[in-house]
């Protein structure tokens, strides 16, 4: 199974569309908010179902603000970020996905890639594909592939 994390696309899709161009066929394409209204546009470039959630720049949208989904043995969170103050750090949100049981926690919000192997929870940020705010400020995303056990690896890769 190969999964197309990113966040924070802010409806510039140049680099999405590239970014589909290098990884596709894709299983699924999760989006971690601020598409900025976006949703069927992304929906259509991805050819693959969309599992996407509101950022604190979707406004008036109807996304949910989180959401639970499920990547063969793996429970995911999956949430822009804001509600947990990720610009602060990630104990909050890596706190809240492992008191829910959740293997996995996916947030955007700052801009910045991180994978975060802790504990009792993966910590996923695949930064932003418009707005990068990391050292170097390369647009970023995370590829998850599932190998033949279930077992997932994940990657961040940079444009």
């Amino acid at each position: 199974m190969r999964i197309l994390i990113i966040s924070d696309t802010h409806r510039k899709h140049e680099n999405l569309i590239r970014v589909l161009q290098r990884v596709s066929p894709l299983d699924l394409l999760i989006h971690l908010g601020d598409a900025e209204g976006a949703e069927d546009y992304i929906v259509g470039l991805a050819g693959c179902p969309l599992e996407i959630v509101a950022g604190n720049s979707d406004f008036f949208s109807a996304l949910p603000r989180e959401k639970e989904i499920k990547i063969g043995s793996y429970r995911a969170l999956i949430t822009h970020g804001h509600y947990y103050y990720v610009n602060s750090g990630i104990a909050d949100i890596e706190k809240e996905a492992a008191a829910r049981q959740f293997d996995l926690v996916m947030f955007g919000h700052t801009h910045q890639p991180l994978i975060d192997y802790g504990k009792n929870i993966i910590a996923l940020n695949p930064g932003s594909l418009s707005y990068p705010r990391q050292e170097g400020k390369r647009p970023s995303y995370i590829l998850m592939e599932t190998d033949k056990t279930g077992t997932a690896h994940f990657e961040i890769y940079y444009l």
